[in-house]
């Protein structure tokens, strides 16, 4: 029964909201983080909305030659 109950959440993460999953997240250079964003990040979108959000960079990361 304790099965049922965590894939019906877990359904109603992933279909709540504007919610688009961890591989949206990180394919687009975000990171999944649960409560708030750390300090140099901001908010982008949801993960599982309400409760992870997708941070992303405030500054872009530059590559090395």
């Amino acid at each position: 029964m304790g099965i049922l109950w965590f894939m019906l959440i877990f359904v109603f993460l992933t279909g709540h909201g504007d919610a688009h999953g961890p591989d949206s997240c990180n394919h687009e250079g975000g990171l999944c983080r649960v409560g708030n964003c750390i300090p140099g990040e901001y908010l982008a979108r949801y993960c599982f909305e309400p409760i992870i959000l997708c941070c992303k960079s405030l500054s872009p990361t530059t590559a090395k030659s």
